[in-house]
């Protein structure tokens, strides 16, 4: 009759890998949480860096092509 052995890393696989499983699953969930947080309560200065931006003059379009011009006759 043959003798069960059973080594101590195979026995303690289920628990480890579900221990790797939920520290991968808390890191996520920290890192998507604070990323929402930090979206939803940004900084004033955060605010008026935005606004900056919004606010620079637009640089004027480009004039058409000839080719671009002559495609638009043909429709």
């Amino acid at each position: 009759m043959k003798a069960k052995t059973i080594t101590p890393m195979g026995a303690l696989h289920p628990v480890l890998f579900f221990a790797c499983v939920y520290v991968v699953a808390l890191l996520l969930s920290i890192f998507i949480c604070s990323s929402i947080f930090y979206s939803l309560n940004g900084t004033a200065s955060d605010d008026a860096a935005l606004v900056k931006k919004q606010e620079q003059p637009v640089a004027a379009q480009p004039t058409l092509s000839a080719y671009s011009s002559s495609m638009a006759s043909l429709h």
